[in-house]
Formats: structure tokens, C-alpha cells, sequence
């Protein structure tokens, strides 16, 4: 019993290493595309607009009323202490450092990355992707790289506008619930606000784009099994990107602000 547990785990973590390098040499390959011709305009921005403008009112209301909502607690919670001055500072911090680019890049994700795995794994499972390749055309260069070189840029110009609107909604609650003055407000947010929040939450949403992207291209390339296999790509992409997510948010807080 105890060697045939042993090799469970030894199994479990061989397909776990299979996996993982499948991924990488995925991401590499479809990387490697980027920047070799042929390139493929349109399919470049057909993804820029699926993952950037369709996106925008999800993410727009999402940062709209996370602002609200954490002047409001931090409004609570700092007036024990006679603290109500640092509402807007921490508002702008937490919204530029943290929650714009990983509640933006976890709405993307629900939204984007199920559908690319949809996609692709539709045409993977009734052959679409086999005929891209009988057509002289290569399936990495013309469904993943467009949509990996979209993620990456796409994103950031989602979190430029889900900052911005995170501090209004933190400003609004502000002056017209909590009887800040609006010019006070704004004057400590400007002056707590440095150009590394901005810049870090920027490179935070890139990346989180490269891996929405990866995940739901990796795992719609790879489906088999009809409409099921479909279905549990779907599932398996969301749940990927958003835990990779989580995961990168961390390693790049610790690579950023870590003393």
C-alpha cells in the first residue's frame, strides 16, 4: 500500500512536469511568432477589441465601485483613530498597486479567456485548426500570437482607465458622503501618489494580459472530446488564469515593494 501510494504521487507529479512544459514550450512558440512575419493585422485587432473595448464596461463599473467601496470601509475603519486623512492615499494605493490590475485582469479573464478558449477549442475539435494548417497557414501564427501580443497590451490600457476611475469612485464617496473638501482631497492624492504605484500596477496588468491570453489559447488548442472537451477547456482556462493571476500578483509585489 505504501509503494502504490508513492507511485500515485510519482505519477501526479510527472504529469505535473509533462504539463508545465508543455506550457512553456506553448508560450514560446506562440511568443516566438510575435515578432516573425507573416504578420496578421486584422486577427491582431479583432483580439485588441475583444479583450480591450468589449471589455471596458465590466471593467470600468468594477473599478467604479471598488473605489466607493473602500473609501467607505476605509472611512470606517480609520476614524477610530482619527486617521480620516489618509482615506485618499490608501484609496489611490490599493487601487493603483493592487486592485486595478488584479480585479481587471480577473474580470478579463471571466470574460476574455473563456471565450478564446471557446473559440479556439471549437475549431480545434471540428478540424477548423487542421485545415488552417492544409491552407499553408500556420495555426500558432494566426490564432495564438495575435491574441498573445492583444493580452499583453490591451490590458494596461484597461488598468490606465480602471485607475482612474477607482480614485473617482473614492472621491465621490469622499466629498459627497463623508464631507471631504474636494480640493484637500485631491492635493493628498497627487501628493501620496508616485510614479512606481503606476508603473508597477502597469506591469503587473501586462503580465496577467500575457497569461489570460496564454491560458485560454493554451487550453482551446489542446481541447479534444467534442462540445464536454469544449466545455472543460473553458472551465479549465478561467480557473488557470485567475489562480496564475493571484499567484503572479504576489511574486511581482514581493519583486516591486519588497524591502
Amino acid at each position: 500500500m505504501m509503494l502504490d501510494g508513492v507511485a500515485t504521487l510519482g505519477r501526479a507529479a510527472l504529469g505535473t512536469c509533462r504539463g508545465a512544459g508543455r506550457l512553456v514550450l506553448f508560450a514560446l512558440a506562440g511568443l516566438s511568432h510575435i515578432v516573425r512575419p507573416p504578420f496578421y493585422f486584422r486577427a491582431f485587432f479583432r483580439a485588441m477589441l475583444d479583450i480591450g473595448y468589449f471589455s471596458l464596461p465590466v471593467v470600468a463599473l468594477t473599478a467604479v465601485f471598488t473605489g466607493m467601496v473602500l473609501a467607505l470601509q476605509s472611512s470606517t475603519g480609520l476614524s477610530r483613530f482619527s486617521a480620516d486623512s489618509a482615506i485618499a492615499s490608501l484609496v489611490v494605493l490599493s487601487v493603483t498597486r493592487e486592485l486595478g490590475p488584479v480585479l481587471a485582469g480577473l474580470m478579463v479573464a471571466g470574460r476574455v479567456g473563456a471565450a478564446m478558449a471557446a473559440e479556439i477549442g471549437t475549431m480545434r475539435v471540428t478540424d477548423q485548426v487542421d485545415a488552417l494548417s492544409t491552407l499553408s497557414t500556420n495555426p500558432m501564427k494566426y490564432l495564438v500570437a495575435p491574441r498573445l501580443l492583444a493580452g499583453l497590451i490591451a490590458l494596461p490600457l484597461l488598468v490606465v482607465i480602471a485607475d482612474i476611475l477607482g480614485v473617482l469612485g473614492g472621491f465621490i464617496i469622499a466629498t459627497l458622503k463623508l464631507g471631504f473638501n474636494a480640493a484637500t482631497y485631491l492635493g493628498n492624492t497627487l501628493t501620496f501618489m508616485q510614479t512606481q504605484d503606476v508603473v508597477s500596477g502597469l506591469v503587473k496588468a501586462a503580465v496577467f494580459g500575457l497569461l489570460i491570453s496564454l491560458m485560454g489559447c493554451y487550453h482551446g488548442y489542446n481541447s479534444k472530446g467534442g462540445a464536454q472537451g469544449v466545455g472543460a477547456a473553458t472551465t479549465a482556462a478561467v480557473v488557470a488564469a485567475s489562480v496564475l493571476i493571484l499567484a503572479f500578483d504576489y511574486v511581482l509585489t514581493e519583486l516591486f515593494f519588497a524591502r
